[in-house]
């Protein structure tokens, strides 16, 4: 599962690829919470659409605004052990294709700057 942080002093994100001592990040990093429910849901839960090795992913079912203060900054994409990614800015369509070998296992997640980072599990 994917592990991404904010930091409380400077608002930067960061997914974290190798893990060391937990507690060294404690005081200025915090785990972004991860939502699959709720009233936001349908505009913020990625959706994912496999045909064979392609794997689309659409950022909620009914799209998602991409406006200069709303927007989705970007998806990750988890396949087994690969990882996919994609960053948006305001005026993009929040939709990405990657081309996945093993395209059984598949979870997205979505982090809209305003309501935080979504998955579609």
């Amino acid at each position: 599962m994917a592990k991404i942080l904010k930091c409380e002093e400077c608002g930067s994100i960061i997914q974290v690829l190798a893990v060391g001592d937990e507690n060294a990040c404690n005081d200025h990093m915090l785990a972004i919470p991860v939502q699959t429910e709720g009233e936001k849901s349908p505009k913020h839960k990625p959706v994912v659409e496999i045909d064979g090795d392609k794997v689309t992913v659409k950022v909620g079912e009914a799209a998602h605004p991409m406006d200069d203060d709303h927007y989705i900054q970007f998806l990750i994409v988890e396949a087994g052990a690969e990882q996919y990614a994609k960053c948006f800015k305001p005026g993009d369509v929040a939709e990405a294709t990657f081309t996945i070998e093993a395209a059984d296992d598949v979870v997205a997640y979505a982090f809209c700057n305003l309501h935080g980072l979504w998955s579609s599990e």
